[in-house]
C-alpha cells in the first residue's frame, strides 16, 4: 500500500498495526482482536468517549463461560466493562438451538441463528464481546457425562482453550459449578470444560497447532460465579468473597442493573425480559483454580490483580500520556484529544510485543475515528448479488469536526485502489461510487457453522480461522486511508459493505450483503405426508437472481414416487422475476410406512443448483438469510382417525396445525376473538388442541377456562400440549377439569422405552400401535410432565431415561361430563412437523380417545 504524499515508514507501520486490518497468517483479523462487527458503527457520545479513553489505561481481561445464550450474567458483564473498564467477553459453548421459541416457528439451527443475534444485540448494550464454540445444543441433557460424550469432549475442549488463548483472560468466571447437581448437563459440562481448559491453555503440548499460531496462555484465576437464583440464597454464600455490582455510571445515566436488564431483555425468543435493578447487588465467587501459577485471592476474583500498564515494563511514558489524555478531554471538543491519542499510539507501537498491545492499538484507532467525528459508511445498491454479478457501492466520508482530514485512498475487494487526495471540509461529505465485481467462485452466503451437515453434538467448521466467531465476516469490506491532523498522520478505517433502507416504522435499517446462486428454488413444504394413494401437489417458486435465465426445473425422485410433469422449462428474463411451478406427486400404493427425500434441481446451461432462500426477520435483530437445499421429506404413512374437525389454539413456535392438515384433519386456528365468540361445541369441533406453552403466552386462555371445560362436558375432546409453571412462566389458571401440577420431569432420550398395557384403548384404536411407532423420534420423548395429579386422571404411559425412576406424567387423561381432557408433555411439537409416522398415529389415538 502506498500513500501520496509519502508517509514516514514508522507512521505507516503504526497505522497498519493500529487498524483492525492486523492479520495473522490465516487471513482475517488477528485472533487476539475482538470479532469484527457486521453492523454500522455508531458515533459514541462524549461520555462514552471519555469512558473509552479511561479504558485505554486498563489492561485486563475477564472471560465468562457458560453453556447457552441467556446463561450469562449480564449484571456482571456490565459491571466489568462499565465500572472496572476491563475487556470482558462471554463464551457461550452453544448457540441455544435445542431450546424452544416464544416468538416464532423457528427451531433447531434456525433458532440458534436467532439466539446468536440476540446475544450480539445484548453485547452491543452491555459492552462485552461474544464468542462461541462449535458445540451443538442437542436438547436437554441430564448428565455432564452424556453431554461431553455427544459433544465430543476433546473437540469442544480445544475450542474453549482456543478462546482462552486468543482472548487472554486474567480471570475466568463460570456460571455453573463443575460438580454434578440438579441442573442441565450442558451447564455442568461448561464448567468442567472451563476448569480443564484453564490448565490446558497453558500447556504447550495441548493443541500444538494453536500454539504455533498464538502461543499458550496462563490465566491467573478461575471462579464459579454463585448468584442468588430466583431469590433463593444458598446457605453457604455468606462465607464466600463477594462484589457489590450495583453501582451507577453517571456518564451513561444508568446503573449496571439497568444496563443488564436492557441487555438481558434482548433474549426475546426465550421470553427473558428483565426488570432493572438499582442499588446494592451482591455477586458471590467460589475459587476453582488448582494450578500452581494461579494467583491466590481472599477478596474475590479481581482483588489484588494489577490491571494497569505498570504490569508491562517500559511503560512509564505511556502511563503519563494516558493520564494526560483523561485530564485534558473536552466533551464539547473531542477532536482536541486527537493529538494526545496520536502520541499514545506512537508510544504504544514502539513497545515490545505484549498481550495487550494489538487490542489497545485497535481501540485507539476507533477512538481517533470517533474523536475526529469522522463518519464513514459503504452502502450497496442492493442487498443481494448473484455469483458472477456486480454491485454498485457508494462510499461516503464526512468530517464533522474542525480537525484537518484528508481522504487519500479507497480500497474495495476485487477492484483497483482508488487514490482520492481530497480534503474533508467539516460538514461537506465526500461520496465515491464504485462497481464491485463478485467472482463466480464466491461462496453463497451462509452462517459459517451451517455450511457443513451438523454432527449430533458438533457443527463442523473446516476453516480454523472462523472457529469461535459469533457470525460469518461480512463478504465485502471497504478500507479508507486518511491523513489526520496537521502532521498528516495516517488513519485507516475499515467498514463492512451493507445495504441500508428506510423502514416506515423502524426508520433506517441495515442488512448484510447476500451472495446468491443465479436461481433460487423454493419449495412450499419441507415435509409431504402421503396417507393414501392420492396425488399431492408440490409448489415450487423459482426466482431469478440474474438476467436472462434459461434452463429446466427437475425433480430427483426416490424409488416408488412419480411426478407429473417430469420437468418444467425455465425462462426468466429479468433479475428478480418469479414463477411458480406445480408438480403432482404420487407415492407408493402400499400403506407400509416409509420415509425418503426428494430434491428440486434447476439446470441452467449444465450448472445444477438446488438452493432456496429463507429469511429470518424480527425487529430486535438484523435480518438473517439462509440458502437451504430444496429438499422435501416424503413420508408414506397410514393414519386412521375419527375426530377430524379440529379447533387449534396456537402456542409458541408452533407448526403442529399445518402438520395435522397434511394428514387429513380439518383444522381451524382459534385466535382470542374466535375462542371467545365462536360456537365452541362438539358439533362444530370434534376436538380442540392447545399448542405448546399457549397457557404461558395466550393472554385470554385463562379467562376462557370455564368455556373450554363446558365444551369438554358437552362431549368434546380437549388436548393440551406441554406448558411450563416456574418462576419464568407461571400458569395463571388451571388447565384441566381437576388439579394437576406441572413439573420439570422430562425424558431426553428420544429412543426411551414407553411402557403401556398393550390392551389399553390408547394403544389399540383407531390405530393399532406397535413398538415401531415409537422409533425415529427426534431430540426427546417429552418435557414438562405432570408431577402430581388428582386421582381422577388416568396415566397410561410410564417412561424414563436410563438409570432413572419411571415417570408416569407424560400423558394425563380424565373424563369430564360427556367428554375427555388430555394433558401431554410428549414432544409432539417436534415430532409432527418432522413427519414422524408413529407420532401421528399416537396423536390420532389421543384425539380419538373415548370416541365410539
Amino acid at each position: 500500500m502506498s500513500l501520496r504524499p509519502p508517509v514516514p515508514p514508522l507512521l505507516l507501520g503504526v497505522a497498519l498495526v493500529s487498524s483492525l486490518l492486523v492479520r495473522d497468517a490465516h487471513a482475517g483479523p488477528h485472533p487476539t482482536l475482538p470479532p469484527p462487527s457486521n453492523q454500522p458503527e455508531k458515533q459514541p457520545s462524549a461520555g462514552a468517549l471519555l469512558r473509552a479513553i479511561e479504558r485505554l489505561a486498563v489492561v485486563g481481561n475477564v472471560l465468562y463461560i457458560a453453556a447457552h445464550p441467556d446463561d450469562e450474567n449480564t449484571r456482571m458483564l456490565s459491571y466489568l466493562v462499565g465500572e472496572c473498564h476491563l475487556r470482558a467477553a462471554y463464551l457461550s459453548l452453544t448457540r441455544g438451538d435445542g431450546g424452544q421459541n416464544l416468538i416464532g416457528p423457528e427451531q433447531g439451527p434456525l433458532l440458534g441463528l436467532i439466539r446468536t443475534q440476540e446475544l450480539l444485540a445484548a453485547r452491543r448494550i452491555d459492552g462485552a464481546e461474544q464468542w462461541f464454540t462449535r458445540a451443538r445444543d442437542f436438547g436437554y441433557s441430564k448428565t455432564p457425562t452424556e453431554t461431553l460424550h455427544i459433544w465430543d469432549r476433546e473437540q469442544v475442549l480445544a475450542d474453549v482453550v482456543w478462546a482462552i488463548r486468543r482472548f487472554r483472560p486474567d480471570v475466568i468466571l463460570t456460571r455453573f459449578s463443575p460438580q454434578p447437581s440438579d441442573t442441565h448437563g450442558h451447564h455442568t459440562a461448561s464448567a468442567l470444560l472451563a476448569q480443564e481448559a484453564f490448565a490446558a491453555a497453558a500447556d504447550p503440548s495441548f493443541a500444538p497447532e494453536q500454539v504455533r499460531r498464538i502461543g499458550t496462555w496462563k490465566t491467573q484465576r478461575i471462579y464459579w460465579n454463585r448468584s442468588v437464583w430466583a431469590g433463593r440464597p444458598a446457605d453457604d454464600l455468606a462465607t464466600l468473597p463477594r462484589l457489590d455490582i450495583g453501582g451507577y455510571d453517571p456518564l451513561r445515566g444508568a446503573s449496571y442493573g439497568e444496563i443488564a436488564a436492557e441487555s438481558r431483555s434482548m433474549h426475546k425468543s426465550q421470553g427473558f425480559g428483565a426488570a432493572p435493578t438499582r442499588g446494592q447487588t451482591f455477586e458471590y465467587f467460589q475459587p476453582l483454580s488448582v494450578e500452581k501459577w494461579a494467583t491466590p485471592s481472599k477478596g474475590g476474583p479481581l482483588n489484588g490483580l494489577d490491571f494497569t500498564w505498570a504490569r508491562v515494563p517500559g511503560t512509564t511514558r505511556l502511563r503519563q500520556l494516558l493520564d494526560q489524555a483523561q485530564k485534558s478531554f473536552h466533551p464539547r471538543a473531542p477532536e482536541a484529544s486527537v493529538p494526545i491519542l496520536l502520541q499514545i499510539r506512537s508510544e504504544l507501537s514502539q513497545l515490545p510485543e505484549n498481550p495487550w498491545k494489538l487490542p489497545k492499538l485497535a481501540e485507539i484507532n476507533e477512538l481517533l475515528i470517533a474523536c475526529a467525528g469522522l463518519f464513514v459508511e459503504a452502502s450497496a445498491s442492493e442487498y443481494a448479488v448473484a455469483q458472477g454479478g456486480s454491485l454498485r457501492v457508494r462510499i461516503a466520508a464526512q468530517n464533522r469536526s474542525p480537525l484537518p482530514l484528508q481522504l487519500k485512498e479507497v480500497h474495495l475487494p476485487n477492484t483497483a485502489p482508488q487514490r482520492i487526495e481530497s480534503e474533508l471540509v467539516a460538514g461537506r461529505p465526500v461520496e465515491i461510487e464504485q462497481t464491485l465485481t463478485v467472482p463466480v467462485s464466491t461462496p453463497v452466503s451462509a452462517p459459517y457453522w451451517l455450511r457443513e451437515p451438523p454432527q449430533p453434538g458438533l457443527y463442523p467448521v473446516p476453516d480454523p480461522a472462523l472457529i469461535g466467531l459469533p457470525e460469518s465476516p461480512a463478504p465485502f469490506t471497504t478500507e479508507l486511508v486518511f491523513a489526520i491532523g496537521p502532521n498528516h498522520d495516517p488513519l485507516i478505517v475499515q467498514r463492512p459493505v451493507l445495504y441500508k433502507w428506510t423502514d416506515p416504522i423502524a426508520g433506517e435499517r441495515h442488512r448484510s450483503i447476500e451472495i446468491t446462486p443465479s436461481v433460487l428454488v423454493q419449495v412450499d413444504s419441507q415435509v409431504l405426508l402421503f396417507t393414501d394413494a392420492q396425488p399431492r401437489l408440490l409448489r415450487v417458486r423459482v426466482t431469478s437472481s440474474s438476467e436472462r435465465v434459461q434452463g429446466t426445473l427437475q425433480l430427483e425422485l426416490p424409488t416408488g414416487y412419480t411426478a407429473q410433469p417430469s420437468q418444467h422449462t425455465l425462462s426468466l428474463d429479468k433479475k428478480g422475476m418469479e414463477k411458480e411451478f406445480l408438480f403432482s406427486l404420487r407415492g407408493p400404493a402400499s400403506p407400509q410406512t416409509q420415509t425418503s427425500t426428494l430434491r428440486v434441481v434447476s439446470d441452467i446451461a449444465g450448472l445444477r443448483s438446488s438452493l432456496g432462500i429463507q429469511h429470518i426477520d424480527y425487529p430486535h435483530i438484523p435480518i438473517q438469510t439462509l440458502f437451504p437445499s430444496a429438499d422435501v421429506k416424503l413420508v408414506r404413512l397410514d393414519v386412521k382417525k375419527t375426530r377430524t374437525r379440529i379447533g387449534y389454539i396456537p402456542g409458541a413456535g408452533d407448526d403442529v396445525a399445518a402438520a395435522l392438515r397434511q394428514v387429513g384433519y380439518d383444522v381451524t386456528v382459534l385466535n382470542s376473538e374466535a375462542l371467545e365468540k365462536q360456537d365452541l361445541t362438539p358439533t362444530r369441533y370434534s376436538a380442540v388442541v392447545v399448542g405448546v406453552r399457549a397457557y404461558n403466552t395466550h393472554p385470554r386462555l385463562a379467562a376462557n377456562h370455564q368455556r373450554l371445560m363446558d365444551y369438554v362436558a358437552a362431549g368434546g375432546m380437549l388436548l393440551a400440549q406441554y406448558n411450563t409453571n416456574n418462576w419464568l412462566a407461571k400458569l395463571s389458571a388451571p388447565m384441566g377439569p381437576y388439579p394437576f401440577q406441572i413439573s420439570h420431569d422430562r425424558v431426553t432420550d428420544e429412543n426411551a422405552a414407553m411402557s403401556i398395557d398393550p390392551k389399553h384403548p390408547l394403544w389399540q384404536k383407531p390405530n393399532r400401535l406397535q413398538e415401531a411407532d415409537l422409533a425415529g423420534w427426534v431430540q426427546e420423548r417429552g418435557l414438562y410432565f405432570a408431577g402430581s395429579w388428582d386421582e381422577r386422571y388416568e396415566t397410561p404411559f410410564s417412561l424414563n431415561d436410563p438409570g432413572e425412576s419411571a415417570k408416569k406424567g407424560s400423558v394425563l387423561i380424565a373424563r369430564h361430563g360427556k367428554g375427555f381432557f388430555v394433558y401431554t408433555g410428549l414432544a409432539f411439537f417436534r415430532q409432527l412437523p418432522a413427519g414422524i409416522p408413529g407420532a401421528f398415529r399416537l396423536f390420532a389415538n389421543l384425539l380419538d380417545y373415548g370416541s365410539r
